[in-house]
């Protein structure tokens, strides 16, 4: 499925479309610069960039010193790694365009090369989003932007080559003779994509919110390795005191959360609820939309819910293609999860750090379907977030992974997780206070050094 605009919004933003003069194309090579000053807040930096045709975007990026890595390629290049876009090379197409696999004649690595459509949904906006996002933020389950091109009206972006394609294509339509991903795989794969969306809300400063997480923008590595690709969506999250950033509606179909698709009004919470639709894809081996489906099972979510609300009908929500080779116990952990991450209120929804928590447990619970562990054992763990800071950290909610069928119920664990809804106001004061704090510190010593060297 492509992006495309989930509803129209009245305060939509609109893409500026720039007419390329002839002159233009022939004398100069847009690039992406890295001219970045300080923004007068002093908490973020601020990152204009221009192209000599006209273009102009203002990004606010996480101030941590970093440069774009980016290497910028000729178009010839790319055409000589692709032998000219060859059919033999074509890999998939996206709401981005056409993506090819080459090979870099200066270094022989294989890659990607994602091209542009000029008549896509997609424009030089989500081009420089794209770049400009790549480069600056870097997490071992974020795709590796290698480089880009902007080579007159050629747009197109160099990725490291990721050999087994998309979750999605592992998911649905399988041919008969293709196996079906097995339970440890699927979780993961969750787990991965989880940690991934972990750093942009919670380490990237400010968040970043993916705003088109679905199973085909899940890339996989050798052994399944996850990583998030297609980061032309991409926006900056709500900073200070804000709850929320107003947007367009763009996103995937199927995948939106309903509060974003309404209003307009996007948060972190929203990605939390698109990680809930592909984790249910991941579960029932089931689409997001399936039109060829009876009326009542077309969107997965709208089917799944009912199912929710009684344990017997758990089994129903396996995918077919497991045969069954799953623990019964993980399986109804693995729906709690789901079930907390697309609940309709987006404040009754956890904070994806202890999704991460969650989903790092079922990971490491490696199922063993000779030895018919079904049902298997579990213990008590406590969510925390190991490497400290972050929004979603600390926040002392246990899950019970072994008890009984009451706490397995995933509306059980839902209350579980959004009993303390304040936390994340309370953390956000208490980081103010920390930050106001150690500035205070700064400047005491700052002003002895002085008095002291003056004496």
């Amino acid at each position: 499925m492509g992006c495309f605009s989930c509803f129209d919004s009245s305060e939509g933003e609109k893409l500026n479309r720039v007419e390329e003069s002839s002159k233009a194309q022939k004398h100069s090579q847009p690039t992406v610069s890295n001219n970045i000053s300080k923004l007068p807040s002093g908490g973020e930096k601020q990152l204009t960039s221009k192209s000599k045709v006209g273009l102009k975007t203002e990004l606010l990026l996480p101030s941590d010193g970093q440069q774009i890595s980016a290497h910028t390629f000729a178009f010839r290049d790319l055409v000589a790694a692709t032998m000219n876009f060859h059919p033999d090379t074509f890999l998939g197409e996206g709401g981005f365009g056409s993506v090819y696999k080459g090979r870099l004649e200066t270094t022989g690595q294989v890659v990607a090369v994602k091209q542009l459509d000029r008549d896509g949904l997609q424009g030089n906006r989500e081009f420089l989003v794209e770049v400009l996002m790549l480069s600056l933020l870097h997490h071992p389950n974020l795709v590796n932007l290698i480089g880009y091109c902007a080579d007159g009206d050629q747009r197109l972006l160099v990725y490291e080559f990721m050999p087994l394609g998309s979750l999605e294509d592992h998911l649905h339509d399988l041919p008969p003779d293709k196996e079906g991903l097995d339970w440890n795989t699927r979780m993961k794969i969750a787990a991965g994509a989880a940690r991934g969306l972990e750093f942009l809300h919670d380490k990237a400063n400010p968040p970043v919110i993916y705003r088109d997480f679905k199973s085909s923008n899940i890339l996989l590595g050798e052994g399944f390795h996850p990583k998030l690709s297609d980061f032309g969506l991409a926006k900056l999250g709500p900073t200070g005191d804000k709850s929320h950033v107003s947007t367009r509606v763009m996103g995937t179909y199927g995948y939106c959360a309903p509060e974003y698709a309404m209003t307009g009004q996007l948060t972190v919470k929203s990605d939390v609820y698109s990680f809930g639709v592909v984790f249910l894809e991941l579960i029932t081996g089931r689409k997001a939309i399936d039109t060829e489906l009876p009326h009542g099972e077309q969107k997965l979510v709208a089917w799944a819910r009912p199912l929710f609300n009684d344990r017997r009908k758990f089994m129903k929500l396996a995918d077919p293609k497991l045969k069954g080779r799953f623990p019964t116990r993980a399986l109804y952990q693995a729906l709690s999860v789901a079930s907390m991450c697309i609940q309709e209120e987006a404040a009754t929804r956890p904070l994806i750090g202890d999704v991460v928590t969650a989903l790092s447990y079922l990971a490491n619970q490696a199922y063993d379907p000779n030895k018919n562990e079904r049902g298997g054992g579990g213990r008590l763990i406590t969510t925390r977030n190991d490497e400290g800071g972050g929004s979603g950290s600390g926040s002392g909610r246990k899950f019970d992974v072994e008890g009984s069928e009451k706490d397995d119920s995933p509306r059980e664990t839902a209350r579980m997780l959004s009993r303390d809804i304040d936390r994340e106001r309370a953390v956000a004061e208490a980081k103010m206070w920390g930050e106001s704090l150690r500035e205070k510190r700064r400047q005491s010593e700052q002003g002895t050094s002085e008095s002291s060297g003056t004496g």
